[in-house]
């Protein structure tokens, strides 16, 4: 056979496995790396493994997450290593790391609602109308901000039904604006992570913790809280961020691309505040089931914490004015009622 007859056959497969391998090329598979630091059955996690299903699903299957079974970073590391790319896509408490974050205390001051969904989606508004709050984020590209659900104390030795009965009673708390809180109500406060609860409360290091009520369920602390005291629209709340690396966003075709925009703000906010209400709901009847104490505070309770408070809101002011945002009293009055409107 001739060396002209012997090309042709090559040529053809030659041109066969280039057009197979654009082909291949063209639906190739985008994998975001997703971590968290929280077990996978928590709100949180299942919020996060909810959105990254919607991308897969509204892509075609042309984007996934890889959801690592071990976080690469502790809570208070976590926003850092998404800056960093050891994670494409994670969330975290801005709280965990003091004095980084200021204008997202906003919204964790006291009795601003009595559920995740309306106060998450006013603060997802917010922070998307006043430029500084991104400010406070350089480094990571900002899928949604939310916050938890309304904040109560609890403790393991005695019912709290006023100020006086905080004293001599030790209290982890996450960090922000619920140590400011914690402070002014004359509290003796730790600041560490919500995942060493168990261990904390049950050797007796500390005597009592501020959470929302889907937390005794996910850190099983419910084997040791006898009893919580709640408030009218929540004594705090926590704000946490849901986040991207910045350069595995960039690399994204720019159909994915639109579909990760469509899916932040508000849709994503949404998400995690609706699974976080739910849990709390399921908290509340577990806790009843396990026989947890509740407290409801009463006005005159209610009252001697917000005297106590009033401060925090123009410290708050003094300090997010000088971090750039203009006329925060009027952003947190709007903010105010924007979560109202939505209730």
């Amino acid at each position: 056979m001739s060396p002209i007859a012997l090309s042709r056959p090559l040529r053809v497969a030659a041109a066969a496995a280039a057009l197979c391998a654009s082909a291949g090329a063209a639906h190739a598979q985008v994998v975001l790396t997703a971590s968290s630091w929280l077990p996978p059955t928590h709100a949180l996690s299942e919020s996060q493994k909810a959105w990254c299903g919607e991308l897969e699903q509204r892509s075609g299957g042309k984007a996934r997450c890889n959801i690592l079974p071990r976080a690469v970073a502790a809570p208070p590391a976590t926003f850092d290593a998404v800056r960093n790319g050891l994670a494409d896509l994670s969330f975290t408490v801005q709280g965990y790391t003091p004095g980084r974050f200021v204008l997202t205390q906003m919204a964790e001051l006291p009795f601003l609602g009595d559920a995740s969904e309306p106060i998450s989606v006013a603060y997802q508004r917010t922070y998307a109308r006043h430029p500084a709050f991104a400010a406070e984020h350089q480094g990571v590209r900002v899928i949604s901000v939310f916050t938890h659900g309304p904040g109560i104390v609890f403790n393991t030795k005695r019912p709290i039904v006023r100020l006086d009965d905080l004293g001599g009673l030790k209290f982890r708390v996450g960090g922000g604006m619920v140590n400011d809180v914690g402070k002014a109500l004359g509290m003796n406060t730790t600041l560490k992570p919500a995942p060493e609860s168990y261990e904390l409360l049950s050797t007796g290091v500390m005597d009592g913790t501020l959470f929302p009520a889907e937390s005794v369920e996910s850190f099983k602390i419910d084997r040791v809280i006898r009893h919580a005291t709640t408030f009218p629209g929540g004594l705090y709340n926590v704000s946490f961020v849901f986040m991207m690396n910045p350069a595995a966003y960039d690399r994204l075709p720019a159909d994915v691309k639109k579909i990760v925009d469509d899916l932040s703000g508000e849709y994503a906010a949404r998400l995690f505040a609706r699974n976080w209400d739910k849990a709390d709901r399921r908290g509340m009847a577990f806790m009843q089931a396990a026989g947890v104490q509740f407290t409801k505070a009463d006005a005159g309770f209610v009252k001697s914490v917000a005297d106590r408070t009033a401060t925090l809101e123009d410290a708050w002011a003094k300090a997010a004015e000088a971090k750039g945002l203009k006329d925060p009293k009027k952003v947190l009055a709007d903010f105010r009622a924007e979560i109202k409107k939505l209730q």
